[in-house]
């Protein structure tokens, strides 16, 4: 109620006649008892309330003129009012509050949660600390168990004092009228509001049982610092769930009720020293403590936590990639309100073994004189296609954005295998087929193309077999065989293989003209890898709702999608371009059985190396924002290729060596 309710002088009543009226009232509701209605109930309720409100303020004009104004004058047409527009509780049966998100790594380590303005985490009332529940029911609501929404002598007392210092100094409020206040009604203190909070309570309580009120109560109030709910305020506060509370900490908990910043432990400890003892004092007047514990209680210093409702990710770059991909999945509103608990495909240490490789490798490209800014890698684990690093540039806090997903430059020479399988499969082509690395030229909408190799003009072999041509990366022989098996069937296998970015049946397509991420490559490599079983690659392996029910689990299901002897040869010839001494990737030899593909594009504006181990898929991109060169000189094989050398030893130290298929075992297209 507000002030101005008290500063006018009442008018005088016959309050014999009230009375009588409102008795009246309570004989005529008596007799509809055997088929009353919820309305019928509910009127008895408040003519009950209203009983109370006469009782307690002794007769005076004062409560008179309050039960007048509230039930006869406001009852008669508000109350009918009220009933036809008050939203229907029953939807508290469904109602579903908004919760934070929670995302772990493969091993269940948490790395962050998500959340919009409410932090927030469900927890059953059979788990809530049975402390904290005695705690605040001593000083919200003492008689919750007794009343059937409306405590009607609290709302006498109130009036009282509420008429004595001239404003709202004293509230009347149930856990049920402050539950049906946070979830349907403003913050307005209006003699309306709180009629149609009393009504709202009494409907809750014909509709929910005691305990489901308490529950949504203590996991739907705001205890301060963005944590709504007991059990994210227990943690905030004490590092601690909601179910381990002590006596301490729950009557601070309790205590939090009425003012969360201003009794905040992160903001006075001895505010919330002070409310806490008020707190005890109600437990022990009611005697729901021993009198020793009082003291003890009191005294008793507090392991206060720290605010957690914005804490920092432990890997952000996973995070937001995750974040992101849920959104996709759920819908914005979902990742921010959904209680998700997300297992990601990334170990916390692998990842940040990933991070540190990139960095001491961008550090040691400067040392070489390269003028580079950032480096990104991305790699995917191939019998899973899970993603198991994203590195999206050197620094994450100077830059948050993530090149090994959003960024889409030029792949160069690294695209080539593709084009490369394209020949194989079409079953003209084998790694001994001879190709010429002679000058062509194509008629084009605007003139002429004329393909040339990363020497320039003169830089011609002639005669040469289709696998040397990929070793020593020839751009002539493999323009000549994509113009002849077709364009088309090159896209086609790329969108087969996961690439999403757009592509065009241009002439320089299989010479990597186009812009595609290090995530595409290294899952379309992981294809590869895996001698042509597919699935999309995910930073994602399972989601859950709060209560443990799946909602995305993301178990492998691969599908054969690539022929088995053109992969295995595939595989074979690009083996030699690590291996053989003319190869353009000598300097990403692991001392192991591995595949891969350099790549570097005109002006040296970018630098990649793709390859592959049975395990593990990597690409790495090399290059500047602003697209500036890197240096005249600069390339895949010299300056990308360390870089993923350094990263997959790390990544393979305690893996054992494995073996790709020999395309003989299987039958030629």
């Amino acid at each position: 109620m507000s002030s101005e309710s008290f500063e006018k002088k009442p008018p005088a009543l016959d309050q014999a006649k009230l009375m009588d009226q409102i008795d009246s009232e309570k004989t005529e509701l008596k007799k509809l008892e055997p088929g009353q209605t919820r309305l019928d109930q509910t009127k008895k309720y408040l003519i009950d309330f209203s009983w109370g409100v006469a009782k307690a303020a002794s007769g005076t004009a004062l409560g008179i003129t309050m039960i007048s104004s509230s039930i006869l004058a406001g009852g008669a047409v508000g109350l009918a009012i009220s009933f036809r527009n008050l939203p229907d509780v029953r939807i508290l049966r469904s109602y579903v509050p908004s919760e934070t998100n929670y995302i772990y790594d493969v091993k269940g380590r948490l790395l962050t949660s998500l959340h919009g303005e409410a932090n927030r985490e469900i927890i059953p009332l059979e788990k809530i600390s049975p402390d904290l529940k005695r705690a605040v029911i001593a000083i919200e609501d003492s008689n919750f168990y007794e009343h059937r929404g409306i405590n009607f002598s609290s709302v006498g007392r109130a009036v009282l004092a509420n008429y004595r210092s001239g404003g709202v100094s004293e509230g009347a409020s149930t856990i049920t009228m402050q539950l049906v206040k946070n979830l349907f009604l403003t913050t307005e203190r209006t003699l309306t509001r709180k009629l149609a909070e009393a009504v709202l309570a009494i409907r809750v309580e014909q509709v929910f049982t005691k305990d489901e009120i308490l529950e949504i109560y203590l996991n739907n109030i705001y205890w301060g610092h963005n944590n709504y709910g007991v059990q994210t305020a227990a943690e905030s506060y004490f590092n601690k769930s909601a179910t381990d509370l002590n006596l301490a900490e729950s009557t601070v908990m309790a205590g939090l009720i009425q003012a969360p910043e201003q009794y905040s432990p992160f903001i006075s400890y001895k505010a919330t020293k002070n409310r806490q003892s008020s707190v005890v004092d109600r437990m022990a007047t009611l005697g729901w403590i021993p009198s020793e514990e009082v003291a003890k209680t009191k005294k008793e210093p507090l392991l206060v936590g720290k605010p957690t409702a914005w804490k920092a990710s432990r890997l952000p770059s996973i995070t937001e990639a995750v974040a992101a991909e849920l959104v996709k999945i759920f819908g914005k509103e979902r990742v921010l309100k959904g209680g998700l608990r997300v297992q990601t495909t990334v170990d916390m240490n692998f990842q940040r073994m990933a991070e540190k490789s990139v960095t001491d490798s961008h550090r040691m490209l400067r040392s070489w004189g390269v003028k580079v800014d950032q480096v990104a890698l991305a790699a995917v684990d191939p019998r899973t296609h899970f993603v198991k690093a994203l590195v999206g540039g050197v620094n994450y806090k100077e830059s948050q954005f993530n090149r090994a997903i959003e960024s889409r430059r030029q792949p160069g020479s690294s695209f080539k295998p593709f084009a490369y399988y394209a020949a194989l499969v079409s079953g003209k082509y084998t790694p001994s087929t001879v190709v010429d690395d002679a000058p062509v030229k194509y008629r084009v909408p605007k003139g002429w193309y004329r393909p040339q190799n990363y020497g320039g003009k003169k830089d011609l072999l002639g005669k040469m077999s289709f696998k040397e041509s990929l070793i020593q990366s020839r751009n002539i022989p493999i323009v000549k065989v994509s113009k002849q098996i077709g364009l088309d069937k090159i896209i086609r296998i790329c969108r087969e293989l996961g690439i999403e970015s757009p592509l065009q049946p241009v002439l320089s397509l299989p010479l990597g003209s186009i812009g595609v991420s290090p995530l595409e490559m290294a899952g379309a490599f992981a294809t590869f890898a895996s001698n042509g079983w597919h699935s999309k690659p995910t930073l994602i392996l399972q989601v859950t709702d709060s209560r443990g029910n799946i909602l995305l689990d993301n178990q492998p299901k691969p599908k054969k999608i690539l022929d088995p002897w053109a992969t295995a040869t595939l595989t074979t010839m690009m083996k030699e371009v690590i291996t053989n001494e003319k190869g353009t990737g000598k300097d990403a030899n692991i001392g192991r059985p591995a595949a891969g593909k350099t790549g570097t594009t005109s002006s040296e504006r970018d630098v990649w190396f793709v390859g592959y181990v049975p395990q593990l898929a990597t690409a790495v991109w090399v290059g500047n924002d602003n697209y500036e060169s890197l240096g005249k000189g600069i390339s895949g094989g010299k300056h990308a290729a360390p870089v993923w050398r350094n990263f997959m030893l790390k990544a393979l130290k305690d893996e054992p060596v494995k073996y790709f298929p020999a395309a003989s075992n299987f039958p030629r297209p």
